[in-house]
């Protein structure tokens, strides 16, 4: 992206702090927020991903930008022995501690407060990483590609769900439509943050997709890149290894 995109144009905060204020403040209304403006597609998508991690039979799992939980929870499913979610925002951990308490997934789900671009960890340590509509928040791409890299094991899977463009008609137009006009109006009307959702709509329309960030994988290191476009391609799933 050749212009960096922040929630709040008039700060002097770098994207990074801005980001973690945004989630912050948002994140007692995300969740379900997040159903309304996805119609709850999401879910499905999220389940997708769980399916394709679990086919490598991962003991340990990385979760970056793991927000509420959602993701982190789901990889349940995959029989990890440990499943770590990361995220810059305290507030989004506090809700994801109070989910996996009340599911009692304690001893298996920790939740981490770091940074996507100096991962607390040591290299080749994880068997799977995952980041669900995270990429697009880092405040330097490549920067936080390059440590993913770092910490996942040879021959480990990384995957990712990001939001995409449309690119034939009529769903192109109308994720356009969408975006910039609904999505912004949701959140302006039942938001804390006004500049939250336009943030979120305009981030994921400039955000590079399918062949772009493949590229941008394979440029980082990673092989076996591949890109799955979800529901007309308002959604991408990428997976990739090390």
């Amino acid at each position: 992206m050749s212009k960096k995109i922040t929630p709040y144009k008039d700060s002097a905060l770098g994207k990074k702090q801005q980001i973690a204020k945004m989630f912050d403040t948002i994140s007692n209304e995300y969740d379900n927020l997040n159903r309304v403006i996805s119609f709850g597609i999401d879910i499905k998508w999220r389940e997708k991903v769980v399916s394709i991690i679990s086919e490598k039979k991962p003991i340990n799992i990385l979760d970056i930008a793991t927000g509420t939980g959602d993701l982190a929870i789901n990889l349940i499913k995959t029989n990890a022995s440990e499943i770590i979610g990361l995220d810059i925002s305290k507030g989004m951990l506090e809700v994801a501690h109070q989910k996996i308490s009340k599911k009692q997934l304690d001893r298996i789900i920790k939740m981490v407060v770091g940074d996507s671009e100096s991962l607390p960890f040591n290299d080749n340590s994880f068997d799977a990483i995952t980041v669900a509509f995270g990429v697009r928040n880092f405040e330097n791409l490549n920067l936080g590609l390059a440590e993913i890299y770092r910490v996942l094991k040879p021959n480990g899977i990384f995957v990712v769900l990001e939001t995409s463009v449309p690119v034939k008609f009529p769903f192109k137009q109308g994720y356009y439509f969408y975006t910039k006009a609904i999505l912004p109006l949701i959140g302006k009307l039942f938001s804390k943050d006004k500049s939250a959702y336009s943030y979120l709509s305009e981030s994921a329309s400039k955000f590079p997709y399918g062949k772009a960030f493949n590229n941008i994988l394979k440029n980082t290191g990673f092989i076996n890149t591949k890109a799955l476009p979800q529901t007309f391609g308002v959604a991408t799933i990428y997976k990739a290894t090390k």
